[in-house]
């Protein structure tokens, strides 16, 4: 006769054993219809489950985030058995659920086309039409291969036979198709009711690039077609503001396949772009207290050997190059070039902390398959910091940190944060005292600014805790940037020093920090925020003065000039061209302000201002003018830091 205490607190008693969905029944025909799965005491159940002794239970809706990813894993089976009923030769490997959808790895003779896609996505809603049970069946596993071996399906036997022999294996079937699969699973194929397959691209089998290559179908799932149609309208909406495409168009950026794949070439009007970002970079790290670092592209590699990179970063490191029989490395990161100049001379407690910032260039070994305009390179910038303080002064360095990446972040038009703190993993370096102190001391520096987070235990790195800050962009979608990692490991490695106010030697602790990450990847970031449409101050050109006539050239030439000598990027189109295509041109390029002079204009020594989104402003004065734009540039959205 168990007891079924639910999420409340309540009790429902039953003189026999009970499924979840008979529980669920049991409350209502509402939550009955809505059950898709149930909660036993912290482990995830088949609605089918019987349920024999006292247990809480928490029943499992769409509207759960565990839910939702049962729809989107159960999908992938639904896929997955649409595919193998249109093209039986196929083999299926592995499908899980990943942010917003799923996907499927395939074996098949022939590549998938668009058209292949559409088909299976109609006997989806086909199978999902006729409400297939989905039922669990356990079986040992060497049944169990044999089993996936009989029906031609080699992958699925070969990931079996590399579980344990004494483990018995869960499958689960819908129709005719079984499949192997941990669950739960939605009860039937009925409750799969918004879906859509998005493209197909290929995989590595266990995604390592000397096996065979797969072919992998993605979709995505929801649990109803008003959501469905609201993540179709936001893939849209970031297909529009792709950073490739619109890099195109603005002529901001490109990778030279002559060069090697992941290089990114910096065009005049994208380096317009990164020199107003790095120079107010560095305009609010002097602010904030910071000194300047610039170092080299490669080290020996025994640095590296010192660091841990060479053992715990090798495979994202290029080959070491040979000169005069010894091994130089491309730099995959700036931290131990920052602990060599720390190291340069002794330290006294009375020189920390020491804030040091570099953009500094790295190096990063990627496969070419993952490599995706700016967002995932080769080579990028980082703006980098690290911090050598105190162990009592760790709090206060945490809050003038997050005082100025919030500053730069808002400045740049972001407002929405997520904010994680990582707490120490099962194998860490340092003392539980250190580690304790340290993650105490992030701990209240977010508190003391007020700022919303959630605690990642366990999540940290090896070498000491971190706050990641993750920012939304105007359509909503997640992107890690900011990061703060308070490191023990380095200083020991490094057998860094300071003296102590009584005279003995300390270690140092290390911060590292960035504030836009990779420079490259921001600036793609940035592109798919704004669509293109710059702030005033980021924009490439901020100012196109625009003809009527060649009448007015001479007077345009002055304009610009003038504009160019108050610090704006201005150009002048002086070309015989109608003033209507002009001013089409220029706004397809997301251009600000659009200045148009005819002879009126050049008479009263005015200009006629238009703005990019189709606004006339009417006819104003040069000074005027001047104002209004840097009052504009001004206003960015940043506070001033005092030291």
């Amino acid at each position: 006769m168990p007891v079924i205490t639910l999420p409340d607190n309540s009790r429902r008693s039953f003189d026999a054993p009970v499924t979840v969905a008979q529980v669920a029944a049991d409350i209502g025909p509402g939550l009955a219809k809505a059950t898709l799965a149930g909660r036993i005491d912290d482990r995830l159940v088949d609605a089918s489950h019987l349920i024999e002794d006292d247990v809480r239970l928490a029943i499992i809706t769409d509207r759960d985030p565990e839910g939702l990813d049962m729809i989107r894993h159960s999908t992938a089976h639904l896929m997955a058995q649409a595919v193998k009923t249109l093209y039986p030769g196929a083999q299926v490997t592995i499908g899980p659920v990943i942010e917003d959808g799923f996907y499927y790895d395939f074996a098949y003779e022939r590549p998938f086309h668009p058209e292949d896609l559409e088909k299976i996505e109609a006997k989806m809603k086909e199978l999902a039409k006729a409400d297939l049970k989905v039922a669990r069946r356990v079986m040992p596993r060497d049944e169990a291969v044999a089993f996936f071996r009989e029906q031609g399906e080699e992958y699925k036997a070969r990931i079996i036979a590399d579980i344990p022999t004494n483990e018995d294996i869960s499958l689960y079937s819908q129709g005719e198709f079984t499949d192997l699969c941990r669950g739960p699973h939605v009860p039937s194929t009925g409750k799969l009711k918004a879906f859509k397959l998005t493209k197909v691209a290929g995989a590595y089998w266990r995604g390592d690039s000397k096996n065979e290559m797969l072919q992998r179908i993605y979709g995505t799932a929801w649990p109803n077609k008003q959501q469905l149609e609201e993540y179709l309208h936001r893939l849209a909406e970031a297909e529009r503001r792709d950073h490739r495409r619109i890099g195109q168009e603005l002529n901001l950026f490109s990778i030279q396949e002559d060069a090697g794949g992941g290089l990114v070439f910096w065009h005049p009007n994208g380096a317009r772009i990164r020199r107003a970002i790095e120079q107010f970079w560095s305009e609010m790290h002097e602010r904030a207290g910071y000194e300047f670092l610039y170092t080299p592209h490669i080290a020996n590699l025994e640095l590296w050997k010192t660091s841990g990179h060479a053992d715990f970063y090798a495979e994202s490191m290029y080959e070491p190059m040979q000169d005069e029989h010894q091994a130089f490395q491309l730099k995959p990161m700036n931290c131990p070039f920052h602990v060599l100049v720390y190291k340069d001379r002794l330290r006294s407690y009375r020189d920390l902390p020491l804030r040091w910032a570099e953009m500094g260039t790295v190096y990063r070994r990627e496969m070419s398959g993952a490599l995706h305009g700016l967002m995932r390179v080769r080579g990028f910038t980082q703006d980098d910091a690290h911090i050598f303080c105190r162990e009592d002064q760790i709090e206060a360095e945490i809050l003038r940190i997050l005082d100025l990446t919030l500053a730069v972040l808002q400045a740049f038009g972001f407002e929405n944060f997520d904010i994680n703190l990582s707490t120490r993993p099962d194998k860490a370096v340092g003392s539980d005292h250190i580690w304790e102190h340290a993650t105490a001391a992030l701990r209240a520096a977010l508190e003391k600014k007020g700022l919303a987070y959630e605690v990642d235990e366990g999540g940290g790195a090896f070498y000491g805790p971190k706050i990641d800050i993750k920012i939304r962009d105007a359509i909503g979608r997640q992107w890690q940037c900011s990061t703060v990692q308070l490191d023990f490991n380095l200083p020991e490695r490094f057998d860094m020093e300071y003296v102590a106010d009584d005279n003995t030697r300390k270690r140092p602790i290390m911060i590292h920090r960035a504030l836009l990450g990779s420079v490259e990847r921001f600036f793609g970031v940035l592109i798919e925020h704004y669509a293109g449409h710059f702030p005033l101050w980021l924009a490439p050109v901020q100012v196109q003065v625009l003809t009527i006539t060649d009448r007015q050239n001479d007077y345009a030439r002055q304009v610009a000039d003038l504009l160019r000598e108050q610090g704006f990027r201005a150009e002048a189109d002086l070309r015989n061209e109608k003033i209507g295509f002009k001013i089409r041109e220029h706004t397809l390029q997301r251009v600000p302000y659009l200045l148009v002079l005819g002879d009126r204009e050049k008479d009263t020594g005015t200009v006629a201002v238009r703005t990019r989104d189709g606004r006339d402003l009417g006819s104003m004065e040069i000074d005027s003018l001047i104002q209004r734009l840097s009052l504009e540039t001004a206003s960015r959205g940043h506070s001033i830091l005092e030291d």
